[in-house]
């Protein structure tokens, strides 16, 4: 175990890490723990005060609902008023997984865990530390990204350190985390499901087991409403964000190259420091700025994974503008495309 500004950094050699962790969540602190899509801030989601640790840390608005993590399906019936029939095929189709089920809350669970609303997001992580701290600590888990708000989220415990580092208690290494974006968020309130946030599971693959369900007009604009509360976690604020400025370049992958490079050639020409986010298919085609590769359009799960690490690298190269391809919005490119334009601010160019 290593001590970084009074926070304790476990990695999985260490024997004591799951009991030691366990027992700050007990207590009342907050752990930064890995899952399958990136690293979650946790706290007792059932004690209004550790969870307000949360938001203190993040510097997140208090009204931004928290994802709540559990060990076993059997810990629902203590969180939400009902479990509809949609639960077991979700569950049985994706649990353990990157999906949260947004339901009716009991009054055990404070509002601020929930932002103020009266349903609570609810999943359950596909990740060996993360199973085997709740498992521990039997204690439903609110865990939303172990970031300062507003930045790229952790796939790697460094990023935690760098923001967090000193305002938490510990933190478990458990290496790069795999799926790269965040859950996927699905309301089961109404009649109809309705997708919140687009994430590690897809909409084609929701669909093959719901049959039809709704996409929120917020995912369908592309746009954060300012003037209705927050649905799902991640569905207010700038999201994503480095310290550089972020353009996003969408449309047809060898116009989106020539726009980059013209781009890039008048950015640089001005004096400025720029980053390039590309595709394998077009990296060979941009001869300035730093150039780093995100993986092939053939497969997105490469890009998803690697999207947060690399627009914090950026961040450590120091560049002023960070340039990026747009991929396709099918399948899991609707999630990093979520991603990538909350991460410019929605500086979107279309070619």
């Amino acid at each position: 175990m290593e001590v970084i500004k009074g926070t304790r950094l476990f990695n999985l050699d260490d024997r004591n890490a799951i009991s030691e962790c366990s027992s700050i969540l007990t207590d009342g602190g907050l752990v930064a723990f890995p899952t399958e899509t990136v690293y979650g801030l946790g706290a007792n989601a059932l004690d209004a005060e550790a969870v307000n640790k949360i938001f203190t840390a993040k510097g997140r608005p208090a009204d931004n609902p928290l994802i709540v993590h559990i060990a076993s399906l059997s810990q629902l019936d203590k969180l939400v008023l009902k479990v509809p029939n949609q639960v077991k095929l979700l569950s049985d189709r994706f649990w353990p997984g990157p999906l949260t089920l947004v339901l009716k809350k009991k009054e055990i669970v404070p509002d601020i865990t929930t932002g103020g609303l009266d349903t609570i997001a609810v999943r359950l992580p596909d990740h060996k530390v993360a199973l085997d701290l709740l498992n521990r600590c039997q204690l439903p888990v609110a865990a939303p990204s172990a970031n300062l708000s507003g930045r790229p989220s952790p796939t790697l415990a460094q990023h935690v350190v760098t923001d967090l580092g000193g305002r938490i208690e510990a933190i478990i290494d458990g290496g790069q985390t795999g799926v790269g974006v965040e859950s996927t968020v699905i309301s089961l309130v109404e009649d109809r499901p309705t997708l919140l946030r687009p994430g590690g599971i897809t909409y084609q693959e929701l669909t093959e087991v719901l049959g039809e369900v709704d996409i929120d007009s917020a995912v369908k604009a592309e746009l954060e409403s300012e003037n209705k509360s927050a649905l799902a976690p991640g569905m207010k604020y700038k999201h994503y964000s480095p310290e550089a400025d972020v353009i996003l370049v969408e449309g047809e992958a060898e116009r989106i190259a020539h726009k980059i490079t013209k781009l890039a050639d008048e950015y640089l020409a001005e004096g400025y420091q720029v980053g390039i986010m590309a595709t394998e298919e077009n990296s060979n085609f941009y001869t300035a700025g730093q150039v780093q590769v995100m993986g092939s359009r053939d497969k997105l799960s490469v890009i998803s994974a690697n999207l947060f690490r690399l627009l914090r690298s950026f961040d450590d190269s120091g560049v002023d503008i960070i340039l990026i391809e747009g991929v396709s919005n099918q399948g899991l490119g609707l999630a990093i495309m979520n991603r990538l334009r909350k991460a410019a601010g929605y500086q979107v160019i279309r070619v």
